[in-house]
């Protein structure tokens, strides 16, 4: 009997450790691989929901106070992380860095294989040609160099690449896959690069102007204003502009009726405060070019002219009061604050109707143009006060420290035609229609990096019909001599989803064959 000793494995040695230079490798290799890729373009496009949900400070600053002040827990949360100036956060910069840095880390290297694969020859034929998905085989009595010589020819027309070796012909074609698919990603590298140009240089704000009244491009101007991180106030280039007149065309029958035509501005700038005055018609969809920035028209509406005097006779507001429209026919809402009128202060609101009418649902308007105007009005009053800095629309009014006038016991409410005039009761004063102007609203915007970034979408949509279209192939055709008759073995391999690569062949051995009688073998 033989004696079996037993053998007791040794135990394993741990692997080594990866040290500080290890750690950054696999750090490196994490970032820049495709799967955190699309993972950072999913967070980036995640992060950027709370910028079109929650209120932002560099559009709406009012609009994040009110917030704050009707959610005193949450608000102070959304701050913190903030929520009200997402594409401003740190977290926000930090995807987007992120996912800059793991595109280019992610493409760089395939470049340079890609680079290679190009300047390499097509791969010499597999030993057994008959195991690959497309195959031919056939006998012709023509020569070997006759056929391998014909065979580059097909090859070449088919716009292949073609190598020859000993008895046989290699031939590839679809480089323009990858180079499609590097090009997208290239491009959407570009794209982020004139997406950060335009956030960190560019600018953008809004301003309503009234028909007669100008405008200078300066921050105090302006209704709302979202600069770059970059920007420089000392930037703004210091062009002025007046809109002279407005002109505006609605449909007036047919089941389109009250659709806008036409409208445009008529208006006259200067580029510099030394430089000759210039007229331009703005319209839609044609902007003012003016160093650099662009002026865009992007809404109008009407201003009703009003004169408030206080309970003391004095005047305490006069002049245009912009309405906001609320629907298609106009009927535009807005407010008049007299916060100097004296002994109370005084406030209204309500809605401008361009053609007036009454029925069941009260004062409303069923025509956008000025057919019947009308101003139909509340009026409040209350104790003066002193401002406390906080800042407040012009569209709205605060009726916390306010009451609504009342009559014979009944909320007080006017209707009003231009150029009549109310007195307000308990004789707080009296206000009059004036009459109403038009305004318009422009958008003046700064962005560097628009072109880059068209550019980068439409190269990224080039990239994506190279990589979708594109079919990378390699095809053999192999030549010898068997019992005096030439054999020839044709076959191909897709190197994606196989598209006509049967058809292909077939096409191949049957340009190959001057003999139609020849015997032919396919799988």
């Amino acid at each position: 009997m033989t004696a079996v000793k037993d053998h007791v494995a040794a135990p394993a040695e741990p692997p080594p450790a990866l040290g500080f230079v290890g750690w950054l490798r696999w750090i490196w290799r994490q970032l820049t691989s495709m799967k955190t890729a699309l993972v950072l373009l999913f967070l980036l496009a995640l992060g950027a929901v709370p910028g079109s949900l929650i209120p932002q400070t560099s559009i709406d600053p009012i609009k994040v106070s009110d917030f704050l002040t009707a959610h005193p827990k949450l608000g102070p949360i959304y701050d913190k992380l903030g929520l009200f100036d997402v594409y401003k956060s740190a977290w926000f910069s930090a995807i987007y860095l992120l996912l800059f840095i793991s595109l280019i880390g992610c493409v760089v290297p395939r470049l340079g294989v890609y680079l290679k694969a190009v300047r390499a020859r097509p791969p010499k034929p597999p030993r057994n040609l008959n195991r690959l998905p497309g195959y031919q085989r056939f006998t012709v009595d023509s020569a070997d160099d006759a056929v391998l010589e014909a065979a580059r020819g097909e090859l070449r027309k088919r716009r292949f690449r073609v190598e020859s070796y000993d008895g046989a012909v290699a031939a590839e074609r679809g480089y323009l896959r990858e180079a499609g698919n590097l090009l997208f990603h290239f491009s959407l590298i570009l794209a982020l690069i004139g997406v950060a140009l335009g956030s960190l240089f560019g600018y953008r704000g809004t301003v309503l102007v009234v028909v007669g009244n100008g405008f200078s491009n300066s921050l105090a101007q302006y209704d709302d204003f979202a600069p770059g991180r970059i920007f420089n106030e000392d930037d703004l280039p210091p062009f002025t502009l007046t809109v002279k007149d407005f002109d505006v065309k609605f449909q007036e029958d047919g089941p389109q009726r009250g659709a806008a035509r036409e409208f445009n501005a008529s208006l006259s700038y200067q580029e510099t405060p030394d430089s000759p005055e210039k007229s331009y018609d703005l319209r839609v969809n044609h902007p003012l070019k003016l160093d650099g920035s662009s002026v865009y028209l992007l809404g109008h509406g009407y201003a009703p002219r009003v004169t408030v005097r206080d309970g003391n006779g004095q005047v305490a507001f006069s002049g245009p009061a912009p309405f906001l429209p609320q629907d298609s026919n106009f009927s535009s809402f807005g407010v008049i604050k007299a916060p100097d009128a004296r002994p109370l202060q005084l406030g209204f609101e309500g809605f401008f109707l361009p053609t007036a009418v009454i029925d069941q649902r009260g004062p409303v308007s069923v025509f956008p143009d000025d057919l019947n105007p009308a101003l139909v009005m509340t009026g409040y009053y209350g104790r003066p006060s002193a401002e406390d800095g906080k800042p407040q629309s012009v569209y709205q009014l605060d009726k916390s420290k306010l009451t609504q006038f009342e009559q014979n016991g009944d909320k007080w409410r006017f209707q009003l035609a231009p150029g009549q005039s109310i007195n307000l009761p308990d004789k707080a004063g009296s206000i009059t229609f004036d009459g109403y102007s038009r305004w318009v609203k422009l958008q003046v915007s700064h962005t560097p990096g628009t072109d880059l970034a068209l550019a980068g979408i439409l190269l990224a949509i080039l990239g994506l019909m190279g990589s979708l279209f594109v079919h990378p192939r390699r095809t053999w055709v192999r030549v010898r001599t068997e019992d005096g008759r030439t054999v020839v073995e044709v076959a191909g391999l897709d190197r994606g989803p196989e598209r006509g690569l049967g058809d292909e062949l077939q096409a191949i051995g049957e340009a190959l064959k001057p003999d139609r009688s020849s015997t032919q073998e396919t799988s």
